[in-house]
């Protein structure tokens, strides 16, 4: 059968390939509680998630290949859409449901590297990325890649999934990358709308995103630390530290704007 190799994200690049309608890639220490959980989720009336096939030799797992459409850099347009957008925020939404009705292994090895710190009661993907996420007739339909699920909030999960969506760049930064139209504010309460968030945790959302900002800059910093080729490309092209501390502080500064945004 032929092999091809999918792109797309830094951790596992060039690790993940596809075999007619299984993916092969990386498994990491917490799959067998995570194989557990999505054939739960799946029998739970959630198909939005693959199934896991089998777990190899090797530390390596195949899971269910789901077609559709996912967005590598250089972004094509409809990634950067409001209708993408929005529809992210509906699946995330519909992925916390159901989570939350689903039981976990909570002592299982799960991830920390991007986990929310106070921990939670449902599974959290935590890294739901442009490239982790499958589109079909251009709205998001599922979510690929659980390498990082971890117990959490879902308003931290949201915090993850916005940084990535809106996406939350310093306007410096936004008119760098060709984005400077892709305004933060009205996005952010576009997606907190599509994801039907409460009064509560959207007064709670801007600081949050403060403290996830803060946690992937440790994640990129310890990877950078442990000199990953795939990191290191992707830092010294990004501008480095000088953006992310450009970002924290422009998210701190424009709290009470994003607070105002995202006022029901």
């Amino acid at each position: 059968m032929d092999e091809q190799q999918l792109t797309g994200g830094l951790a596992n690049a060039g690790a993940v390939v596809r075999r007619g309608t299984v993916v092969e890639r990386p498994a990491g220490p917490n799959a067998p509680a995570l194989h557990g959980f999505l054939r739960a989720l799946r029998a739970g009336g959630f198909p939005d998630a693959p199934l896991p096939v089998t777990e190899l030799a090797g530390g390596r797992e195949q899971l269910e290949f789901l077609p559709g459409d996912v967005a590598v850099l250089p972004y094509p347009a409809w990634a950067l859409g409001e209708q993408a957008l929005t529809s992210v925020g509906r699946l995330l939404r519909r992925w916390h449901d159901a989570s939350a009705r689903t039981p976990f292994d909570q002592d299982a090895d799960w991830s920390t590297e991007l986990a929310d710190p106070e921990g939670g009661p449902l599974l959290c993907h935590n890294d739901v990325c442009v490239e982790n996420v499958v589109f079909r007739d251009g709205a998001a339909a599922a979510l690929i890649d659980f390498d990082l699920a971890a117990p959490g909030r879902p308003i931290w999960d949201v915090a993850m999934t916005a940084r990535y969506w809106i996406p939350v760049l310093d306007p410096a930064t936004a008119a760098e990358t060709d984005r400077p139209h892709l305004q933060v504010p009205s996005r952010l309460r576009l997606f907190a709308d599509a994801y039907d968030l409460s009064s509560t945790d959207r007064t709670a959302l801007p600081t949050v995103l403060e403290q996830a900002t803060a946690t992937c800059r440790a994640f990129i910093a310890r990877r950078l630390a442990a000199e990953e080729p795939a990191f290191l490309t992707y830092f010294n092209s990004y501008g480095g530290w000088p953006r992310w501390d450009r970002l924290q502080s422009w998210l701190s500064e424009h709290r009470p704007t994003l607070e105002r945004a995202l006022r029901p």
